[in-house]
């Protein structure tokens, strides 16, 4: 355990609120979107932050931040805690940041007395988890642990056609490394908040996450053609009406993909495109996304062809185009059980009330667990308030997830 390593719960909230600053908004979150200038500002101080504790950089052809503390062993395969400093649009200061923050204050507490561990520690910013500006999400991890080629990913373009590759130059952040390195590591950790409700309904200090439920996402194109806003209503081929047929149809077939216990799906449509988008014109195409997730994989493949079903019917009925394609899917992943029972043990010997629980939201971890063995921990969020500028948490419920974290890290890499 690290009761005799000075961590300091203080120090990683001040972090936090410091690193907030930068991309800070009126409504008190955060807005540091990848590969923008503000998120080159936020690697740099994370840069200076790690460096002063002695700790060695390496930055990859993706742009992940790989910082190094040597162990005493340096045959044993490193021991990694890993998270992300980029934001959404309207993003809070903890999500990804938390998990970052905290492993750096592991390695400042360690710096700070010369302690050594066996295996050498890593600490990692991911470059593009949370896909706002890029999509899919999770790019650095995933072009790490092979699931997309670097070729793929720098070709990537924004709303705007900005270039992956070209903007990620253009802050200073493409290293030399290897992505691929990263599938020589022998354990990952994340800490994240919750970003649900069910920790701080409960009354409970930590999530020992097992497992993530599998998602699919899809993009959805309804061809009809416009019409004047003031003709007749029969015999329009209103794509918009398609449309708000079909997204009403999404919740009732995620209610309804119950599985053996009982669970419903989830379904979320996040982005709609309206063509031609005037206020006197029945639209003639609308595009929007659909991202369905479940924790058993059968009914996820359901939902999705329920989904194609209805919007089958919906065209026909309304002579309309519609195509549904699929546009990414992560399979349900389970984390490392003894990785799992590391964590336990560490919240247990603390005395913090925990539990097992899933995530049904994607992390770097999930990509990691294909190649290297890995888990995750929660903390709460106030009503599991998240991607949003409202998003809070407690300095308690922050210091138990980093102290919990830094006890496990260091019972797998072995505190000299």
């Amino acid at each position: 355990m690290s009761r005799n390593i000075p961590l300091n719960g203080d120090r990683l909230w001040d972090s936090l609120m410091e690193s907030a600053r930068i991309g800070g908004t009126a409504k008190g979150g955060c807005n540091r979107q990848t590969l923008t200038d503000l998120d080159g500002e936020g690697r740099a101080l994370f840069q200076r932050w790690g460096e002063a504790v002695g700790m060695s950089l390496s930055v990859d052809r993706l742009g992940n931040m790989v910082f190094t503390r040597p162990g005493r062993d340096p045959s044993r395969r490193a021991v990694a805690i890993g998270s992300h400093l980029d934001t959404q649009p309207t993003g809070g200061k903890f999500d990804g940041i938390l998990g970052v923050l905290a492993g750096l204050e592991l390695m400042r507490a360690l710096h700070e007395v010369g302690a050594e561990t066996e295996a050498p520690l890593v600490l990692i910013n991911w470059t593009n988890e949370e896909g706002a500006r890029f999509s899919p999400p999770m790019m650095g991890s995933g072009g790490a642990m092979g699931l997309f080629t670097e070729d793929e990913i720098l070709a990537k373009r924004d709303a705007e056609g900005k270039i992956f590759g070209e903007e990620l130059r253009r802050i200073g952040w493409q290293g030399t490394a290897a992505p691929q390195d990263l599938q020589s590591l022998g354990a990952y950790f994340e800490l994240h908040i919750e970003q649900g409700p069910q920790l701080e309904d409960e009354g409970l200090d930590l999530g020992v996450v097992t497992h993530a439920l599998a998602q699919s996402w899809y993009e959805i194109t309804i061809e009809g053609a416009e019409s004047h806003g003031g003709g007749p209503m029969i015999g329009r081929r209103d794509a918009m009406m398609g449309a708000a047929r079909l997204i009403a149809e999404v919740e009732d077939v995620a209610f309804a993909a119950l599985s053996a216990t009982g669970e419903p799906g989830r379904a979320t449509v996040g982005v709609v495109d309206v063509y031609p988008s005037s206020r006197n014109i029945a639209p003639g195409r609308v595009w929007f996304s659909l991202d369905t997730r479940h924790g058993d994989p059968e009914r996820l493949a359901w939902m999705g062809a329920e989904i194609k079903s209805r919007a089958a019917a919906i065209a026909a009925q309304r002579r309309l185009s519609i195509e549904v394609l699929d546009f990414w899917h992560a399979r349900l992943t389970q984390f490392a059980a003894p990785l799992a029972q590391r964590l336990r043990d560490a919240a247990s010997a603390r005395g913090y009330r925990f539990k097992d629980m899933p995530t049904a939201i994607g992390h770097d971890a999930v990509y990691m667990a294909r190649k290297v063995p890995s888990v995750m921990l929660f903390c709460p969020c106030h009503g599991g308030i998240s991607h949003n500028e409202a998003e809070s948490i407690t300095p308690e419920w922050a210091t138990a997830g980093m102290m919990t974290l830094a006890d496990a890290v260091l019972a797998e890499a072995g505190l000299v």
